[in-house]
């Protein structure tokens, strides 16, 4: 496995769906506002034309965002986008597509956006994982390929992906609603691959991973978690000592090593579980447990609950919803 695939792993392990809600036709002055989202979930935007100026309530933060710019809010933060001009936004007419999405137009004169605004949907408890190794806000800019990261950049692909949602969200052809949300789903995975590729990629699992240093010790702990590593291996492998190991990967990550790697073993295990055909006990040897009562206790103290009863709660939301385990 090659040394930068980690994103592929992480999501082979957590389930991420995508699915578009609005798209904005507006003239300025206009404004809308975000409530806080459920923890499973991750707003989007995507600015296709004009400009957007967004804010967090609580920070009082605001970014200014232009066309080809996307934001993503990996914490379901409460926010505001606006057109910054300050005024009274013009009133809006909603009307809903047959493809699923609404669109969002109003009676403003001035500068003109094209905005799409959409939800990532990440199946619990791998939320927490989300939550907790990515920023709170998350924007990449969308090159169109004749900047200086060439053709072959995550950036450029998303210009590419952009465009494709763009002609979709226009037109009214039949599928359009599950092409869409299959394109948010690949928009959450280039978003990510953008970000981990920026010289200032943010804190968090994305500033990790783009560390020539330390990227090794995060594929491993991916490709191979029920290894029973240690942190002097870890820090081998990334050509450090044990001590300035530990330091540069709590500054990147906000975390240890080893607890992103019991992060990654219990986001496995609740995913085995869900399995009937495995016992608790084959769960703890295969996530790199060799003591079933050790697992059981690293993993309540992780779910707030016992293998058992996530074993059954997953059970019945399958039931519920008719999905089989996988």
């Amino acid at each position: 496995m090659s040394e930068v695939d980690w994103l592929s792993q992480l999501l082979k392990m957590i389930t991420v769906t995508g699915r578009l809600e609005v798209r904005c036709a507006y003239g300025a002055p206009w404004r809308v506002a975000w409530p806080e989202s459920a923890a499973h979930e991750i707003p989007y935007h995507v600015v296709l034309e004009g400009r957007a100026i967004i804010k967090d309530p609580k920070t009082q933060t605001a970014t200014e965002l232009v066309g080809g710019d996307i934001v993503l809010l990996p914490h379901g933060s409460e926010h505001v986008l606006h057109d910054g001009s300050g005024l009274a936004p013009a009133r809006t007419h909603n009307r809903r597509g047959s493809a699923g999405w609404m669109l969002s137009e109003n009676d403003g004169q001035g500068e003109r956006l094209d905005m799409l605004c959409g939800r990532f949907f990440v199946r619990p408890p791998h939320d927490r994982l989300i939550r907790n190794y990515l920023p709170t806000n998350l924007v990449i800019r969308a090159m169109d390929g004749h900047g200086d990261e060439g053709a072959s950049s995550a950036s450029s692909h998303l210009a590419s992906l952009l465009g494709l949602m763009r002609m979709e969200s226009t037109s009214d052809k039949l599928g359009g609603n599950a092409v869409l949300n299959a394109l948010s789903s690949a928009l959450f995975t280039l978003v990510l691959r953008a970000a981990s590729e920026s010289e200032d990629a943010p804190a968090g699992l994305l500033a990790l991973a783009g560390h020539p240093r330390l990227a090794p010790a995060i594929s491993a702990m991916f490709a191979d978690p029920a290894r029973p590593w240690n942190l002097p291996e870890l820090a081998d492998l990334c050509s450090m000592s044990r001590a300035t190991f530990m330091r540069h990967f709590q500054d990147k990550l906000g975390h240890s090593a080893l607890e992103l790697l019991t992060d990654i073993r219990m986001s496995l295990a609740a995913n085995d579980l869900k399995r009937p055909t495995m016992t608790t006990a084959a769960v703890a040897e295969a996530v790199g447990y060799r003591s079933e009562a050790a697992f059981r206790r690293v993993f309540a103290q992780w779910m707030g609950m016992t293998p058992g009863q996530w074993r059954r709660l997953a059970r019945e939301g399958q039931q519920s919803t008719g999905v089989s385990g996988q």
